[in-house]
């Protein structure tokens, strides 16, 4: 057993040698994965952001599964859908192909995929699919752009996806061109999560308090957790870079909310 003083996961990599941080958990059948965010120059040219993988049973041991994004991407904010589904996407192509293959699925931001030749000038949130492993998402498409001013910058994807009734429920965060960090929403077909049924205009979290106004890095507030308990959402975001914080809202209300918000 580990005391709580003591970090349950530290850098042991070479590729982790430069730190690791923006950790975001999900439980995949029976087994519990760990993305999170190296800072590394394991590539010795180009962007040194990868984002990489690993997966545990109890919280205290962990295995890593190694860098899950092309090291040229700058990739972050890697999350996965905690339930298999239809293939949706084929190589080159974003038309939905339901059928009776299990793929998993994940959203991420790689940075450097902008330009005439990916279709976007600004970093945003992309889908991925897998037929085979967690460790390599090798069939994309782009799913959300930057549309609104307080994401005018850029986005990129928060909390991993949590299922309800209606939709593959996603909470996003928008950087504007002054770098403040907000929170938005979408949602997304449960069967096909190449389509989107609602979309948030106005933030749905924003920095307000001081602990989110100031801190290390001033106006953030950065989801990368949650949970529902008795039909309550809870997030967990950061403030500021410097704090952990906690909101809530009816996980009804703010589905609800998504699809009226348009």
């Amino acid at each position: 057993m580990f005391a709580r003083n003591e970090m349950v996961f530290t850098p042991t990599e070479d590729y982790e040698r430069f730190g690791i941080e923006d950790p975001r958990l999900v439980q995949v059948d029976s087994q519990i994965y760990v993305t999170y965010v190296v800072l590394s120059n394991h590539a010795r040219e180009g962007p040194s952001v990868s984002s990489a993988l690993a997966i545990t049973k109890d919280y205290q041991e962990f295995k890593r599964l190694g860098i899950i994004t092309s090291r040229s991407a700058d990739n972050k904010d890697v999350v996965i859908f905690p339930d298999k589904m239809g293939s949706a996407l084929s190589n080159n192509e974003t038309s939905y192909k339901s059928n009776s293959t299990s793929c998993y699925f994940c959203l991420q931001r790689p940075s450097s995929w902008v330009g005439s030749s990916y279709g976007i000038n600004r970093p945003s949130i992309w889908l991925g699919e897998s037929s085979s492993a967690l460790t390599n998402f090798d069939k994309h498409m782009i799913l959300l752009e930057p549309e609104e001013e307080w994401e005018a910058l850029k986005i990129g994807a928060g909390i991993p996806p949590i299922r309800t009734k209606k939709g593959w429920l996603i909470i996003y965060h928008g950087v504007s061109a002054d770098k403040v960090y907000r929170a938005g929403a979408a949602l997304l077909d449960l069967k096909n999560p190449t389509k989107i049924l609602g979309r948030t205009r106005s933030p749905i979290l924003e920095p307000k308090e001081n602990y989110e106004r100031y801190g290390d890095v001033d106006n953030v507030v950065f989801p990368s957790g949650a949970c529902v308990i008795d039909g309550v959402l809870f997030v967990y975001y950061g403030g500021a870079d410097k704090v952990c914080c906690l909101a809530t809202a009816e996980l009804d209300a703010i589905v609800d909310h998504v699809l009226q918000d348009n």
